[in-house]
């Protein structure tokens, strides 16, 4: 069986952290800014992790 191939979608938009869990960044910060407060934007800068759902399908995605 052939190895598989990571995915390079997700390795640019996923980061392991040292512990093992896998850093994302929040959507909605690219376009239709005017609207949105300054609070929220602020807020949408910041990375946070994802959800431990998630993590062994990303994990996959990544290491392929």
């Amino acid at each position: 069986m052939p190895k598989m191939k990571s995915n390079s979608a997700a390795k640019k938009r996923f980061k392991v952290t040292k512990n093992g869990h896998i850093k994302r960044y929040k959507s909605g910060k690219s376009h239709i800014l005017t609207k949105k407060t300054s609070k929220r934007k602020r807020n949408l800068r910041q990375g946070t992790l994802v959800s431990k759902t998630q993590e062994k399908t990303i994990k996959t995605l990544i290491q392929g």
